[in-house]
């Protein structure tokens, strides 16, 4: 399974924003993720609207970690952002001649699921955690 661009990003914006204290920039994001600032502005607005992040408005403004985001699980997180979708397109156009008998959708619906259950006892302050914390806390910082 690979997770789509804005899953990771948002994960990486989580374990940031778990290990800084204060208000971050987008443009302070954008550049320690290494992401285009306009891409990551979509995706912070996504974790706003999950309660995932607090945006404070104006001229000092930014965003920080929402509380509850601290212990959040991983594999919620990441059944929350990638969305309803399946490793394979079964009923695409055309769709697969297959899918009367197949057991591979069923089969690879199990494996999703071990995957996203591997994650869930993951949380992000579980990321954060050293050694993995003082690389966070450099990123972007001159």
């Amino acid at each position: 399974m690979r997770l789509n661009r804005s899953t990771d990003i948002s994960l990486r914006i989580l374990m940031l924003g778990a290990t800084r204290e204060g208000l971050l920039t987008i443009d302070e994001l954008a550049d320690a993720v290494a992401v285009p600032r306009h891409h990551l502005a979509k995706v912070v607005q996504r974790l706003q609207h999950l309660g995932l992040l607090e945006t404070v408005r104006g001229r000092s403004g930014g965003v920080r970690l929402a509380t509850a985001a601290r212990t959040a699980s991983v594999g919620g997180l990441v059944r929350e952002l990638e969305g309803e979708t399946e490793v394979v397109e079964c009923t695409g156009d055309p769709a697969c001649p297959l899918s009367q008998g197949c057991r591979l959708r069923g089969a690879l619906r199990r494996a999703q699921e071990a995957f996203y259950a591997t994650l869930d006892p993951i949380t992000i302050d579980d990321l954060t955690a050293p050694p993995v914390r003082q690389v966070l806390l450099s990123l972007g910082r001159s």
